[in-house]
């Protein structure tokens, strides 16, 4: 088992306070969907956990099994369990797919290994994604459709199986049919992993379904319970939400 433990985080942006007291625990093999309106924080805090210099800390801290993360770099939170799939993945021009994923799979082994030693699981990893072997071949993001680049999240989120992850928007720009393949591939839980999931969208949940979930408001978590929450936002919208912050 591990934990997962945002106490008391605030943050800000240039001098612009986002985060303002999230206290958050996530213990393996749970999934907590993270919503609220635009502009209130949740990319905030999936970015300020994973150690984006742009958010600074200015109050609180984050633990993982107990240690405090905070003085590590955004690779070293990635070594100690951590990885960010982002809403908006970068396009690396002139590195290729799969040159990319080998160092990325080697930077968290003390093993390392050639690329024929490990292109078996990289090939069936994309494959059970339905993503095209030939996008591998490609420099990284370069003219991947919207589904491409998220499903490349997801392939190197399901190589590194870290203890937890965090998950910005994956759904945004996938179809119906890679919608389907996202999810089933989020739901395979091979080391119990702890997830936060940020959508706006029901019918992701639906498929995802959280075991708790919580609503941002203005910097701070307003109101928490089951998948509840998310059925009754489906209905009624977030003026009641509003209403408690």
């Amino acid at each position: 088992m591990h934990k997962l433990e945002i106490r008391d985080l605030h943050v800000k942006i240039e001098d612009k306070e986002i985060l303002k007291g999230i206290n958050l625990t996530i213990n393996s093999g749970e999934t907590h969907a993270l919503m609220g309106p635009n502009g209130n924080g949740k990319s905030t805090l999936l970015m300020a956990i994973m150690g984006h210099p742009k958010y600074e800390v200015t109050q609180g801290d984050i633990l993982i099994d107990g240690t405090s993360i905070l003085d590590l770099a955004v690779d070293e939170r990635s070594k100690a369990g951590l990885f960010l799939a982002m809403q908006n993945p970068q396009t690396i021009p002139g590195v290729s797919n799969l040159e990319f994923l080998k160092y990325t799979v080697n930077a968290h082994s003390e093993q390392k290994q050639k690329l024929k030693d490990i292109f078996g699981s990289i090939k069936q990893q994309a494959q059970d994604l339905d993503f095209d072997l030939n996008m591998l071949k490609r420099f990284v993001n370069d003219g991947f459709s919207g589904g491409e680049k998220k499903k490349n999240e997801i392939l190197q989120l399901k190589l590194l199986n870290p203890y937890f992850a965090l998950i910005d928007e994956i759904d945004s720009g996938l179809d119906v049919d890679a919608l389907d393949v996202v999810s089933n591939n989020l739901n395979i839980n091979p080391n119990q992993q702890g997830k936060i999931i940020v959508s706006h969208y029901d019918r992701f949940f639906k498929k995802v379904i959280p075991t708790h979930a919580h609503v941002i408001i203005d910097g701070k978590i307003v109101t928490s319970g089951g998948a509840e929450i998310v059925d009754k936002i489906n209905r009624a919208g977030y003026n009641w939400v509003k209403e408690l912050s």
